[in-house]
């Protein structure tokens, strides 16, 4: 359902009403101290990673329709995305696994160091002493660190000290971004409504339409997830590096934000593109907003998928580019880039496309032309 200002008539999504509804049980589970019946439903199904693993046919039907309602199952449901940790004392927070400094997990964040630990497991207040009116913590390792491995341990240090554990409270669990925020029917019910209007889902809907060739398709994907092995992100999973610029301009830590949308050099082949349809978009550093709007008009619906895939062989001409600089030494050229690119497209609308006739001469020399031939 569309809000007023989104050009709805602002009605309530009544299945997401009766979500948020449910999800209140949930986090008065999580959330109140006691109570006969939160007894009684741990007793039975456990909370949190504590929690057991009944057979569904076992289970009563209040509790099915609860797990589904909060994305149970899933890698991590939208219920659980919103719930944190409001950091007391340490009784409750799990020193690695739960969220309660920034905004993931010490095992996320430090995979090597998780893997070495032997506090795994444990609860913040497990994991050092108070030393008068002063916390210090205590981690155990099942061997030594090596050098750089003691480093880790030295920056996972330094980023503890931007929390503090108060003694006098116990920990509790807070609801959205806002740290003192409770849950409540209408924020779940805007966070549902949020996620189910989310634009993400429509960009990998038409990612995977576009009209390429699927490894350009799929690099184009990983680069909208994150997930290419850039620098950065390898940095961050642990792996030594001799440092995470990027490999084309050496000025800025290579991810993927900046690798496909923010170098000096992937700009100038945006600019070639543009120039050789000749045409003018708005700039847009957000990887997921500027695919989005890559718009090409006058053009009908396939033709338009065309455009999206010439977006997909640019940013694979860009990752090819950037393997050839870091393992084969080369020299970084946005021409040759762009000119990469401008075959593979033609490549694809050649070998797959009947009615496409156009050498290789006339798409580069009249684009516009050739993409509105395509039936």
């Amino acid at each position: 359902m569309q809000t007023k200002r989104e050009g709805g008539l602002g009605l309530r999504d009544i299945q997401n009403f009766n979500t948020a509804l449910l999800a209140k049980w949930k986090w008065r589970l999580i959330a109140e101290e006691k109570g006969r019946w939160k007894e009684m439903v741990v007793s039975k199904y456990g909370l949190g990673s504590e929690v057991s693993r009944i057979p569904v046919k076992l289970q009563s039907w209040w509790w099915r329709d609860l797990a589904k309602a909060c994305g149970e199952g899933e890698d991590e449901g939208w219920f659980q995305k919103e719930v944190g940790w409001k950091l007391g004392r340490g009784d409750k927070v799990r020193f690695w696994e739960d969220i309660w400094v920034g905004n993931s997990s010490l095992k996320t964040l430090f995979p090597r160091l998780y893997s070495l630990s032997s506090n795994q497991g444990q609860k913040v207040e497990e994991v050092g002493r108070w030393d008068d009116e002063v916390w210090r913590w205590n981690l155990r390792w099942i061997r030594a660190r090596f050098e750089w491995e003691s480093k880790l341990e030295e920056e996972m240090l330094t980023f503890l000290s931007t929390t503090s554990l108060r003694r006098e409270k116990k920990d509790g669990h807070t609801w959205g971004s806002e740290d003192e925020r409770c849950f409540s029917v209408k924020f779940a019910y805007a966070c549902l409504a949020n996620q189910g209007r989310g634009p993400h889902l429509e960009v990998f809907k038409l990612l995977w339409k576009a009209k390429a060739f699927p490894n350009m398709v799929t690099t184009a994907w990983r680069a909208l997830t994150d997930s290419l092995p850039t620098r950065e992100r390898l940095s961050r999973k642990g792996t030594i590096l001799n440092n995470t610029l990027c490999a084309l301009c050496q000025t800025t830590a290579e991810s993927s934000q900046h690798l496909f949308m923010e170098c000096k050099h992937t700009l100038c082949v945006w600019s070639m593109c543009f120039r050789w349809f000749g045409i003018v978009l708005a700039k847009h550093n957000d990887i997921k907003i500027n695919f989005e709007s890559f718009h090409l008009f006058q053009v009908n619906s396939k033709q338009y998928l065309v455009w999206k895939g010439v977006w997909t062989t640019i940013v694979r001409s860009i990752w090819d580019q950037r393997n050839e600089v870091v393992f084969k030494q080369s020299v970084v050229d946005a021409e040759e880039i762009f000119q990469k690119a401008q075959i593979k497209s033609w490549q694809w609308l050649k070998h797959k496309s009947n009615s496409f006739t156009y050498s290789l001469v006339g798409w580069i020399l009249n684009p516009m032309s050739c993409i509105t031939s395509f039936k």
